[in-house]
């Protein structure tokens, strides 16, 4: 076992979410918002450069998006708040590719509030 001293590098450096979709509408309040979320977690010793790539059905793809992760921790990141080189657009499909310099965790997550029953999708990213 590895002591907190002594970080190990858990994860991967490239994964994969086929399945992205901002819902274009939300019910309720703010904390509420329909979004698309990739949780990234380092828990090695050195931070995480990450890029974010795009891509769609129907136009070419958009990115790299840059986040860093700092070295032993977390980092839950919104795919509507992404905005640079371009914003996400709403209600369409869409795939992303994730790199990391450092092995990382990719889990990735949907809140639909469209309606007031609220859907909350998650699961673990594909890994190469």
């Amino acid at each position: 076992m590895t002591s907190p001293s002594l970080p190990r590098a858990l994860g991967r450096t490239t994964w994969a979410i086929p399945e992205g979709y901002i819902p274009p509408e939300s019910n309720g309040p703010p904390e509420m918002l329909s979004h698309e979320t990739a949780c990234l977690l380092n828990t090695g010793g050195r931070d995480a450069n990450v890029r974010i790539t795009i891509y769609f059905a129907d136009r070419d793809p958009i990115g790299p998006f840059n986040v860093v992760v700092p070295a032993r921790r977390t980092r839950h990141l919104r795919f509507n708040d992404l905005s640079e080189p371009a914003s996400i657009p709403r209600g369409t499909d869409y795939s992303s590719v994730i790199e990391s310099d450092v092995p990382i965790i990719v889990q990735h997550t949907r809140l639909d509030s469209r309606q007031a029953a609220a859907a909350l999708l998650s699961t673990v990213a594909y890994a190469e």
